[in-house]
């Protein structure tokens, strides 16, 4: 047997061990092993120098979605990673993007369930009373999701937030950011909105109606200071309305926390999320939607229906980014889907209510 190349041993633990050996029996034999383990190790780093590189080239958006895709695949479904969307919402949904100005008023249709939201008026500090918007976009979506989901871990409508703003948003998995550009004050426009608005969620089914009537928030410190490390002066809770706080607790949606991070920056995404979320796990047979409901339910940004069809394919694609075996398909006729089991979507199948 030919002596090892003792200079393939790079790495300082194995350079260590080959000198424990040295001068022992079957030397030559051990060392020849350590070389083995070393080649092992520079391979793998090869495929992970690969990886990285292939991550790195790839569209920021995209990026983000193969490192959660693989953070769900690596760590699996967990009841930790759940958070909730009130179901009526996660169907139906907000608006993407604000109303224009003037308008306060937004209703969106799925199958025989609506909900029409209100904008509402807050008191400002100087005691004016000041007109919000019509709650929209993802943070909207996010911070619903994030309140809802504490209101029932603690089994309670009132929500404990931490003692600053900054605080709150980390919480939520947004990182702070002022200035021009940043989500500090689109972070406040949108919990403001929410804490105005009020929302009609109506069902029917050709014979009888029913509607609840609802503000969802009752509570909550709607100015904060300045800066957003600076603590509130108010108490730092926020509360559910009884009614809607009823309504979260007979209807809330699953969703794994890490696919809403990863869809975080499109409204339109999380929508269709969370309305496959509902749809697929509920499935006896395959279903067929035409692309004309399709637009109906999430086409609000565009006239032409050859632009929706683009972007709505971008939009499944990015979903299956996260999920690749996820039994979704785009066809000329519309969207086919098949029933999964909640796991396929990260969830546990304990965790599925209504």
């Amino acid at each position: 047997m030919s002596r090892p190349d003792e200079s393939l041993i790079r790495d300082k633990d194995l350079r260590d061990e080959l000198e424990r050996l040295r001068g022992k029996p079957l030397f030559d034999t051990l060392a020849q092993t350590l070389v083995s383990r070393q080649e092992k190790r520079d391979a793998e780093r090869a495929v992970e120098r690969d990886k990285a590189a292939k991550l790195a080239a790839l569209p920021r958006e995209k990026r983000r979605r193969a490192i959660f895709r693989e953070v769900i695949e690596n760590d699996g479904p967990s009841p930790d990673n759940l958070r909730y969307m009130p179901t009526p919402l996660a169907i139906c949904g907000l608006p993407y993007k604000a109303l224009p100005d003037g308008e306060n008023e937004f209703e969106r249709k799925q199958g025989r369930m609506a909900v029409t939201v209100t904008a509402g008026k807050l008191r400002a500090p100087d005691g004016q009373r000041i007109q919000q918007p019509v709650p929209f976009g993802p943070k909207a979506r996010l911070i619903m999701a994030h309140l809802s989901t504490e209101a029932l871990r603690n089994n309670s409508p009132v929500v404990e937030t931490s003692e600053t703003l900054s605080g709150f948003m980390r919480d939520m998995g947004f990182e702070p950011r002022g200035g021009r550009n940043g989500n500090i004050e689109p972070f406040k426009e949108q919990l403001r909105a929410l804490a105005a608005c009020r929302m009609e969620i109506s069902t029917w089914d050709g014979r009888r109606s029913g509607q609840i009537d609802v503000k969802p928030l009752q509570k909550v410190e709607l100015w904060f200071p300045d800066h957003a490390d600076q603590k509130s002066l108010w108490p730092t809770t926020i509360a559910f309305s009884e009614d809607f706080y009823r309504e979260l607790k007979a209807h809330a949606l699953p969703i794994d926390v890490r696919v809403l991070r990863a869809l975080s920056n499109s409204a339109r995404r999380l929508d269709l999320m969370l309305w496959v979320t509902y749809r697929i796990t509920r499935l006896q047979t395959r279903l067929v939607l035409d692309w004309k409901p399709l637009k109906s339910q999430f086409g609000e940004d565009y006239t032409r229906d050859r632009a929706f069809r683009e972007a709505f394919r971008e939009d499944v694609a990015a979903l299956k980014e996260i999920f690749p075996k996820l039994p979704l398909k785009l066809t000329e006729r519309g969207l086919e889907m098949d029933a999964a089991e909640p796991s396929a979507l990260a969830i546990p199948k304990r965790s599925l209510g209504s």
